[in-house]
């Protein structure tokens, strides 16, 4: 918890095809032996991701890929692995030997992160084997501003900085977590049970990133578990702007919380964070579309111990079972892709997002709209299930109005 989540920084990928010297440009980037360096085409075979500092644009995630021309069965798949890296990219360098030129490999890559919206920076590698070379006929082949470098002697290395810091996209950071429904002097409540799924010694994610948020917004956090909460308030001199719960004590919290205190949880203030809260609110209302024997696939972004009578695997299927009065026929996946086929899915239930960034999640609603699937997230669908999704959502006034319409 003392560095930067990966899913708050901003994500820098290099491509460019075999030998171009993206791994030497990581190192010199880095300045550490970061990457593995071989004169072998294809020494690296999956992306490998990289925290770093680049000011002032802050904490970023450097990420090495293989090969966009890479060849033959695995090849293919290490092409498609590198392409799905363009999902959770904001800023892309496009590495050129210029001894192997550009064309389609570099021109097909273009194409799509323009499809996708993402800016790409141009690096000319390797100037110090041709300290001539004129990057201008490259720049008309790509359309794209180029800059020259050499990863290994460090040449042209702080302009490169120069042009990855003028070509931030202005929007790529999430909004804030809770700023905007609070001011300076509030203070927010924050219910978080400590049970076999708390992580020993510390806070899980999100309730670390929530407490600095509002620590930021000059306001005031108050922790307790649920069984305090009660108390919490009765000592407090005034109300508290709103209270934040973990979802697992929706129930409990909701009950022993004033109706005139605000009342939201975690999951949904990541909701938004994250993507886009009112898709997941659509997805929740789609719960009651649901039939005996449909197909729901259950969804989460990192792999996790799980635990008895775990969140994903036991609870969201117990009370999504009892909503239909019947068998569901659950599938579960988990790490940074979701499964190819999302059509034969009626549901995709994602969780809260916390270790992917937003983009990432951005691409993953998209994925779940184009094959026409609703997809909503842990927070938002125990909130419906439990009857108390419309008061969760109060703060929200267009995610509120999208409930309220639906009724």
């Amino acid at each position: 918890m003392n560095d930067t989540p990966r899913g708050s920084r901003l994500h820098i990928a290099i491509f460019g095809r075999r030998n171009a010297g993206k791994s030497s440009l990581i190192n010199a980037l880095t300045r550490q032996e970061t990457a593995i360096v071989s004169p072998v085409p294809g020494t690296t075979t999956d992306p490998v991701f990289k925290s770093m500092e680049i000011l002032p644009v802050g904490p970023v995630v450097v990420i090495d890929t293989a090969g966009i021309d890479d060849v033959g069965e695995l090849g293919e798949l290490r092409v498609k692995k590198t392409l799905d890296v363009l999902h959770k990219s904001d800023l892309i360098l496009l590495v050129i030997d210029p001894g192997q030129g550009a064309g389609p490999y570099e021109k097909d890559l273009l194409d799509s992160a323009r499809e996708q919206g993402v800016p790409v920076v141009g690096v000319i590698n390797k100037i110090d084997l041709q300290p001539e070379l004129s990057p201008v006929e490259l720049e008309e082949t790509l359309g794209s501003v180029l800059v020259p470098v050499s990863a290994v002697t460090g040449e042209g290395i702080e302009r490169l900085i120069r042009e990855i810091i003028k070509s931030v996209p202005r929007d790529w950071s999430a909004p804030t977590i809770m700023g905007d429904l609070i001011s300076p002097g509030d203070t927010v409540v924050l219910v978080v049970p400590i049970d076999l799924a708390a992580p020993k010694g510390r806070l899980i994610l999100p309730q670390v990133q929530t407490i600095r948020d509002i620590l930021d917004n000059d306001a005031c956090a108050l922790v307790v578990k649920e069984r305090e909460l009660k108390k919490a308030l009765a000592s407090l001199t005034g109300s508290p702007k709103i209270v934040v719960t973990d979802s697992q004590a929706f129930l409990k919290v909701d009950a022993d919380t004033p109706r005139d205190i605000a009342l939201t949880s975690f999951s949904i203030l990541f909701a938004r964070y994250k993507g886009n809260l009112e898709t997941l609110v659509t997805g929740a209302l789609a719960v009651d579309k649901l039939r005996p024997g449909d197909r729901v696939l259950i969804s989460e972004a990192c792999t996790h111990h799980r635990v008895a009578d775990d969140i994903g695997t036991v609870k969201i299927p117990r009370w999504l079972r009892q909503r239909v009065g019947g068998e569901l026929s659950f599938e579960w996946s988990s790490g940074i892709d979701l499964p190819g086929d999302l059509q034969q899915y009626k549901l995709i239930v994602h969780c809260g997002a916390c270790m992917i960034n937003r983009k990432e999640m951005l691409h993953r609603q998209m994925q779940a709209a184009a094959a026409g699937v609703p997809v909503v997230n842990y927070g938002v669908l125990i909130a419906y299930l439990h009857g108390i999704l419309r008061r969760a959502l109060s703060p929200f006034p267009s995610a509120f109005r999208l409930l309220e319409d639906a009724r």
